[in-house]
């Protein structure tokens, strides 16, 4: 294992397992289903609670799913989602996106969404995710951008702004979906090897509006972000409250709408 340091600002708790159980193969890996084919071999790195990987694999249902994470905490959903969803090709594990615990050359595609955020070194997790791949294979990455929304609100500014900050403070990288495709180039890809794409998150209706900024609205008040904004001393319990009302306001605005772009690169090894 390497000596990287933990960097990821939040949490496993509820809210947030919520929010990354949300996505799937179609709202959060569009860009990488047309390059998969039955047979393949693919590793999912930060595979969180396994929403994702659990859909790649009933697209390659003559091939298998490996998912990854740093820690054990989402594993056990990961499991039991794949459980319920009758797929038996994904298996989830723990490990290191600085250091797999795989032989070169292993697999045809691995993945990573809204990973390299989050980690100690990007550009080291985007050579060892090239390590891993076969010879011809993929190297495929999501990362958010930048968040835009209406109608404007100091209340989502500041949990965006105060984000960003714990985020540099614990080491990560955030909103880095404009340049993946420049640390590809510094994990050792070619420019000509790389296709850039780009891909949003988009959230208006109602029941978007109650999943999203409920989330949101609950992750800052009992989460991670609450302990290192509180501890650290970047805001007063009451600026937490009062970004937390910002989100219910907007949950509650028939006219709220609220987009996250994200930068999407396919690497040919």
């Amino acid at each position: 294992m390497s000596s990287h340091p933990i960097v990821y600002s939040s949490d496993h708790t509820s809210a947030v397992l919520r929010t990354h159980g949300w996505r799937t193969a179609a709202n959060s890996a569009a860009y990488l289903v047309p390059y998969l084919k039955p047979e393949m071999t693919i590793l999912d790195v930060g595979c969180g609670p396994g929403s994702i990987s659990v859909d790649i694999a009933k697209l390659v249902p003559h091939g298998r799913v490996i998912g990854v994470e740093y820690t054990a905490e989402p594993l056990e959903q990961a499991r039991a989602f794949a459980a319920k969803e009758g797929v038996t090709n994904a298996e989830f594990r723990i490990g290191d996106i600085h250091a797999l615990e795989f032989p070169d050359n292993t697999f045809d595609v691995v993945h990573a969404h809204q990973v390299l955020q989050h980690v100690a070194d990007p550009v080291q997790a985007l050579r060892e995710m090239c390590r891993v791949t076969k010879p011809g294979g993929i190297v495929a990455a999501r990362e958010s951008a930048t968040p835009t929304w209406y109608p404007e609100s100091a209340g989502l500014k500041a949990y965006w702004d105060l984000q960003t900050r714990i985020a540099q403070l614990k080491g990560g990288n955030p909103h880095p979906g404009s340049h993946i495709h420049v640390w590809a180039q510094q994990a050792g890809f070619e420019r000509s090897q790389i296709t850039c794409s780009a891909g949003t998150w988009c959230y208006s209706t109602p029941e978007e509006r109650a999943y999203w900024g409920g989330t949101m609205k609950e992750r800052t008040l009992s989460s991670a972000f609450a302990t290192i904004a509180l501890d650290k001393g970047l805001a007063t319990q009451e600026e937490l409250k009062d970004m937390a009302q910002g989100w219910q306001k907007w949950i509650e605005d028939d006219d709220g709408w609220y987009a996250i772009l994200h930068g999407e690169i396919i690497c040919r090894k």
